[in-house]
This record gives structure tokens, sequence and C-alpha cells, in this order.
């Protein structure tokens, strides 16, 4: 239960244009549920861009509930004061393979296979009278076999009749993953049926470190992300639009773990684009205690002698 700094407020206000990146997001102020208990999960997967490679799925599976303000992680949580907090926990896989998964061989020059299997504690803390939205997570986990990413898209591949995937043996090797994230949103323009934000990340840890900007646009019949879970409209529906920035630091995905450097195909420092923009495209949907989202990205290429990637992502709440 920290003060947070006139310092670290600045920080963030510097980065007041930016936003989020891959992978599963579940803070951002066009996905807010407003309610104080929900549960939602999230299905991301290259299926609906009719491509399999890259970033080939996540699943997330998240709860929000009062009662996890007194879970044990959610007391190292850093946040403002004197605001309304909401905390919650999730569990999320993602799987990333290279352009093929028809090869059993190393195909050099592409992205290695990796899974991370992450538990994440996180709140979201939302200022009526300042219309700004802060949240703070800290994930922990596994990046490796121990994730299950060969698992989950060979049993995919298996129950769709597709090709069962070749080369999971080469992917990154097992270790740590655990980061501390931070976000800030902060209203730049509303009227009734329009909302536009600028907001900023910072991740850091040993799964990924990144500084993410860009800037957030609802439209249509929405509550608004910067009032107090209440009175709510029965029936709401919004498009949203979020470009972005990310400056890279690290990405164990892409170089292996921070521990075990023992992986046998990673992309090097030198290869890896520190720079890269993606943009998410979605509409979320409303109807008395039942929130519906279909989303698309596409994100630019993330080392040297990659290519860009798109995806898309269907999510589903339900207010408790």
């Amino acid at each position: 239960m920290r003060k947070r700094p006139i310092c670290f407020t600045a920080f963030l206000f510097c980065f007041s244009l930016s936003c989020r990146a891959q992978a599963i997001d579940n803070t951002a102020s066009f996905r807010n549920i407003q309610g104080e208990k929900y549960f939602r999960i999230h299905y991301e997967n290259d299926f609906f861009s009719a491509a399999d490679w890259y970033y080939s799925q996540g699943v997330n599976l998240e709860l929000v509930h009062p009662a996890l303000n007194k879970f044990p992680l959610s007391t190292i949580l850093v946040h403002p004061k004197k605001v309304k907090i909401k905390f919650g926990v999730s569990l999320e896989q993602d799987v990333y393979t290279p352009t093929s998964i028809r090869h059993n061989e190393v195909l050099y020059g592409n992205r290695p296979y990796s899974g991370v299997l992450l538990m994440k504690t996180f709140l979201i803390a939302v200022d009526t009278i300042k219309n700004e939205r802060f949240s703070s997570s800290i994930s922990a986990g596994v990046i490796g076999s121990s994730a299950g990413g060969k698992e989950t898209q060979t049993s995919i591949h298996r129950r769709t009749g597709n090709f069962l995937p070749l080369g999971w043996q080469h992917q990154i090797k097992n270790d740590l993953a655990l980061n501390y994230q931070v976000d800030f949103e902060k209203k730049i323009f509303t009227n009734n049926f329009f909302l536009l934000n600028g907001c900023g990340e910072v991740r850091a840890g040993t799964l990924n470190d990144k500084i993410s900007m860009g800037i957030v646009a609802m439209a249509g019949y929405f509550d608004s992300p910067f009032q107090l879970p209440g009175k709510r409209k029965i029936f709401r529906i919004h498009f949203y639009d979020q470009p972005m920035i990310s400056a890279v630091g690290y990405d164990a995905t892409l170089q292996g773990g921070l521990f075990n450097r023992n992986s046998e195909y990673t992309i090097s420092s030198g290869d890896l684009i520190r720079l890269t923009l993606q943009n998410n495209l979605g509409i979320v949907f409303n109807i008395g205690k039942i929130n519906l989202e279909y989303f698309q990205s596409f994100l630019t290429r993330e080392f040297s002698s990659g290519d860009s990637h798109n995806w898309g992502g269907v999510r589903m709440a339900i207010i408790l």
C-alpha cells in the first residue's frame, strides 16, 4: 500500500501517449468491465488472420473480486491512495512458433518455438476526479517446455484435423518468468459518444523489458472507464482503435531465458528490432451482465530477419 511518488507520476506522464503490447492485455480502458466482481475468458489466435506462426495463440482466465485484496501478492502492488481499486488474478498461457511448423530441424533466421505460462496478480485504480486509470501487476511463471506450449498446440491441431506441429524439441529452454508492470491512462477528450485517452506502460523483469507509447480512441455508446462501478447501461456497444509504439529492451521468447542460456536456438541481441509498431482494432458489445469483444492486431517485425504479423481474438466476461 504505497503512495505513488511524484517523480514516478511525472515519468509516466512523459509517456502519456502510450499503450500496451502483446501478450494479453486485460486492464485497458476499452476493456473496462463496469463491476467489482467478474470472470473473463480471453482467447487470441493468429487463426483469426488466416496464419499459424509467430504469436500463435494466447489464453487467459481472469477473476476480479474484492476479496482478492487479501491475496499475498496484492499487498506489494503499487497504487495511488484515495481512489477506488479493483483486485484480480489471472492464469495465462502464450505460444510462439516459427513461420512453418512442418520442419523437424531448426529454422535459422526464424522465430524460435517458445511457450509461456504465467500466474498474474493485478489491480486497477480509478481516479474519477482527475480522470485517470492506474494499474499494476506482477506475473510469475515459467518459459520453456514446462509451460506446455507444445502440448497445447498439438492438441488443438489433432482435434481440428490439422498437421501436427514439428520442431518443438528446439524450443526455448525452461527458465523463470517474473515481470512487474505499471500502466497509466489519462483522459484527453470526451463527449457523449467519443473518448480519447493517452496511456503509458512500463514492463521490467526476466520475461520482457519494454516501454510502449500510443493512444486509445473509443466511439459508440458505452460507460465511462473513469467512473466508479455502479449503475450501468443495459445495452452498450463501442469500437476502439489502439495504435502504439514500443521500445524493446529484452524479450525472452526471442532471446531465451535470462538465467538459462542453454537454449539451442535464439535470436541474438543485435538482431532484435528495438522499435516496433502495433495497432489493435476491435468492437465491444455489452448486454446486461454479459460482455463480448472481437479484435484484430497488427505488429511490425520484431527481429531483423522476421516479418510483420497479424492475429485476432475474442473475449467474454460475466459480471458476478
